[in-house]
């Protein structure tokens, strides 16, 4: 949400034989004498956005971890022990200092794995720290191309497809809406520059026209000239790719009359906005956001366990599949390793999401795992099945549209291939 383009170090490939072993030998885990021990407990740390841009995502990353700690618990823990799970925080770009601290401090308690960041470009600040660490590092909601290709030793994997699938189909959105001349607003950021130019090439393969393409400094909050600018460009539709500035860049366009319905936001910024005085103006709006239709019900335990925890309401929802499923996915490897360390959870994370018997939860994926089975977890957020890169190579969008209210609904989901 400066790519080293070399291919995942030996445990990438280490994993990669280690699935095919598993399948053509009916064992259901890799020997774990070439491992590091563990010390017998899945400790997982979070470095997440407390404060800053992104502090909207915290409660249902938050949420979607600990009912998924719960859910692990309460099925026997991992390895039989509970899971055990911190948190710190991680901030946004605009506070480069805070996530590297919050890195090292959870490395220092010993965790085998680091559930975050958030935002790509803080996770390009902290991977090359946990990665060489040989901890785990997972996120829910990385999006930039490019954290694909990073040479993170195979330790580094992400529940949210990257942004060439996003950019794709908010892009031809945009075109089949009838838009013809389109302004793009983008966050100069790793995160805004990869899903701008996916989305740009995508609308201008579709016929269309982009007027402008203006970018702006993470945390900028005066936009009266992109906008003036966009405006002259003669824009008919503007997508938007920030994070909170759209706070900023909403009322800046309504005060110049453009029409509220032909705004395109996407992952970063779509929230709920039912409480700014501008939220009618964005009647009709649509924009994009990683993941399918929420099962009710899940949301309904996350959002429960959430004010038990928590004392508030959770209000937002994006990225809780990808979050709980995050954590399935480490508590799972580690169980089918028999060992908790960061190198035996990295080798067996493609083997648990691909090519065995399907489970949807960790009780029935802990049964399939003792009783010497190969397992394919599919969680809330699809179907997940990491690639040797540690990207889930299929993946789906969920188109949404605001009412007058300033909350958006789920339109329709689009499915499609999230590494080309």
């Amino acid at each position: 949400m400066s790519a080293f383009l070399t291919k995942r170090k030996l445990v990438g490939t280490v994993a990669v034989f280690a699935a095919a072993a598993i399948a053509l030998s009916g064992c259901a885990a890799t020997p774990t004498s070439s491992y590091a021990a563990g010390d017998g407990v899945l400790k997982l740390g979070g470095v997440l956005p407390l404060t800053g841009a992104l502090a909207f995502l915290s409660p249902p990353e938050i949420a979607g971890v600990e009912l998924a700690v719960q859910d692990i618990n309460d099925a026997g823990g991992v390895l039989g022990k509970p899971v055990e799970w911190s948190v710190e925080d991680s901030s946004d770009g605009d506070h480069p200092e805070i996530a590297p601290a919050s890195a090292t401090k959870v490395l220092s308690e010993g965790v085998d794995a680091v559930v975050g960041a958030a935002a790509s470009g803080v996770t390009k600040s902290i991977i090359d720290q946990i990665t060489s660490n040989k901890t785990v590092e997972i996120s829910m909601s990385n999006t930039s191309p490019d954290l694909t290709l990073w040479a993170d030793g195979g330790y580094y994997f992400r529940t949210a497809p990257s942004d060439l699938l996003q950019g794709a189909i908010v892009g031809n959105q945009i075109v089949s809406d009838g838009n013809e001349n389109v302004a793009i607003i983008y966050q100069q950021t790793s995160y805004g520059e990869g899903l701008m130019a996916k989305a740009k090439a995508t609308i201008e393969a579709a016929g269309a026209t982009v007027v402008s393409n203006l970018p702006f400094p993470e945390a900028e909050t005066n936009f009266d000239t992109i906008v003036d600018q966009t405006i002259a460009a003669g824009a008919d539709s503007v997508l938007v790719i920030s994070y909170d500035e759209l706070k900023k860049i909403v009322p800046a366009l309504q005060k110049k009359k453009f029409d509220g319905s032909k705004i395109y936001l996407v992952d970063g910024n779509l929230a709920n906005y039912s409480d700014q005085a501008w939220a009618p103006y964005l009647e009709n709006a649509k924009g994009t956001l990683p993941g399918g239709k929420l099962d009710e019900a899940f949301k309904t335990r996350a959002a429960d366990l959430y004010k038990t925890n928590h004392g508030t309401e959770l209000t937002e929802f994006a990225y809780l599949a990808e979050s709980y499923d995050a954590v399935m996915l480490l508590a799972l490897a580690a169980e089918q390793a028999g060992n908790d360390s960061g190198e035996a959870i990295a080798a067996n994370m493609i083997s648990v999401s691909t090519g065995g018997e399907k489970v949807t939860n960790f009780a029935d994926g802990l049964a399939a795992i003792k009783a010497g089975k190969d397992i394919d977890f599919d969680g809330f957020s699809g179907p997940i099945e990491f690639d040797e890169n540690g990207d889930p190579t299929g993946a789906s969008i969920g188109i949404y549209q605001y009412g007058k209210d300033g909350t958006n609904t789920l339109l329709n989901v689009v499915a499609g291939n999230s590494v080309k």
